[in-house]
């Protein structure tokens, strides 16, 4: 399937699906990926733009998760969040630092709105922020472009490799008009053409399972759950009655939850569905 593709490396952060989720609201298609993925694999990958997401580690810690340097010579765009700004200025030879109190809630914060990433925007704007560490002094060869009364460096950008920071988070809803900043990255910076949509997902992925499971019998573990309820949903679709869904009922569900799954399944989608309960050995 050829599309346009922007990586996200998660680094730990809470907000690691929502940026993908918001890239997929520009109708770019992205990926959340472990923050060690190799730069062969990211190759493969071919990508329009990297998202590094946030995260609660400090980049000085011995376990912090880390990148390899090389990703920032491989000319793809790249924006990082929060630790993902720290992670980039420590890894190009910035300074980050433990501030003296924690910044949290939405500040407002100036921004140099000539900046690509800043399209749109007036002179100040609300953002939420929540770190510890800070940008100290950026890389070599970084601009500012955003502070707040106690961040000096809550955005920089440099311009020529395609590479930004940002010490806020946007795509919170705390943050106002985020968003734009995300698509800014997307079509200002990446280049993106928008041109993904999510029914398109759909069809390509129910395309994708009929080609790989053939005329095979499949098992799926239901939960009820959105994850495996989207899953059972698609597979229905590509393989109809060649799908079995278990679905364990543990005792630990929502009230009726169990009757209700159970309901939407047999009544809805061609499949087999097998209702198992585990109340006792569960609860035992």
């Amino acid at each position: 399937m050829s599309r346009e593709l922007v990586l996200v490396l998660d680094f730990g952060g809470q907000y690691n699906q929502l940026i993908a989720r918001r890239v997929r609201e520009c109708n770019v298609y992205s990926e959340v990926v472990p923050f060690d993925i190799t730069i062969e694999k990211i190759k493969e990958k071919n990508p329009k733009g990297i998202i590094f997401t946030g995260g609660p580690a400090s980049v000085y810690g011995k376990e912090s998760p880390k990148c390899s340097k090389e990703i920032f010579e491989l000319g793809i765009p790249i924006l990082g969040i929060c630790y993902g700004m720290q992670l980039m200025t420590h890894t190009l030879k910035g300074t980050v630092a433990r501030a003296n109190k924690r910044e949290y809630g939405t500040t407002d914060v100036s921004i140099d709105n000539t900046s690509p990433l800043f399209q749109g925007f007036d002179n100040q704007n609300g953002f939420l922020m929540s770190h510890t560490d800070y940008v100290e002094t950026v890389p070599e060869g970084f601009k500012n472009i955003g502070h707040t009364n106690s961040c000096p460096n809550a955005a920089m950008e440099n311009k020529e490799r395609k590479l930004y920071g940002i010490q806020f988070h946007p795509e919170v809803n705390n943050s106002v008009n985020g968003t734009l900043v995300i698509k800014n990255f997307l079509f200002n910076i990446c280049n993106c053409s928008g041109d993904w949509q999510i029914s398109s997902f759909v069809e390509d992925s129910i395309k994708a399972l009929k080609e790989k499971i053939g005329d095979k019998k499949a098992l799926c573990a239901l939960s009820g759950g959105v994850d495996s309820s989207v899953a059972a949903v698609l597979l229905s679709k590509a393989i109809g009655k060649n799908l079995t869904c278990i679905f364990v009922d543990h005792g630990l569900l929502r009230k009726n939850e169990g009757d209700e799954v159970e309901e939407i399944f047999t009544k809805n989608y061609d499949l087999n569905f097998i209702r198992v309960n585990a109340k006792d050995r569960f609860l035992n």
